[in-house]
């Protein structure tokens, strides 16, 4: 029995794999479960077997992506000082996108995957709580301005043209940016 489980958590991982490939290629709504199959070299009941619908499957590929950024919400939280919290919520937010740059457009900016996140009541209250931990730096309508920018910013920075960038570079690139915008001064270790 143990066997089995193994490789039916294998063929899901490998269905996700694929997932992220054609959303990330085609979007959320132009990739289907048959493409997902044939992308995988299986027969649509395959997938079917394991994701009735995308929607499934695109819940699926969010659920890890969700505990990573609920781990860097946490952690931006602990800081004693606000801009200690906003500069841990501003490179948490930027890992998560680098890490996750070929998924992070697709999940900001196509309609259909983000119908389905902000139908779930946990992706708002985490997103809730990144921005209100770097609009603290600026209390009141300027400071949530400047948080949302950041964050588009920041998903806009996930563009092709970014994608052959190495990581490092890019981190950088997005931190200065947004501690410009945030009006955040680097912090002295890092000077």
């Amino acid at each position: 029995m143990a066997v089995t489980a193994v490789r039916a958590a294998d063929s899901q991982q490998r269905f996700i794999d694929a997932a992220i490939r054609l959303f990330a290629r085609h979007g959320f709504a132009g990739t289907s479960l048959q493409m997902i199959a044939d992308e995988v070299g299986v027969t649509k009941s395959a997938v079917h077997h394991h994701f009735r619908t995308r929607e499934e499957l695109l819940n699926a590929v969010v659920e890890p992506l969700l505990g990573e950024v609920r781990v860097a919400v946490e952690a931006a939280e602990g800081p004693r000082g606000r801009r200690a919290r906003a500069e841990r919520m501003l490179t948490g937010v930027v890992d998560f996108a680098v890490r996750n740059r070929m998924l992070v457009p697709v999940l900001v900016g196509d309609p259909g995957a983000t119908e389905m996140l902000r139908s779930r009541t946990e992706v708002g209250e985490l997103v809730n709580r990144m921005i209100m931990l770097l609009a603290d730096i600026d209390p009141g309508v300027g400071g949530w301005i400047k948080a949302d920018m950041v964050m588009a910013g920041i998903a806009g920075g996930m563009s092709d043209r970014a994608r052959g960038l190495d990581d490092d570079v890019l981190r950088r690139h997005l931190i200065e940016a947004s501690r410009r915008t945030l009006g955040l001064r680097a912090p002295r270790r890092l000077r």
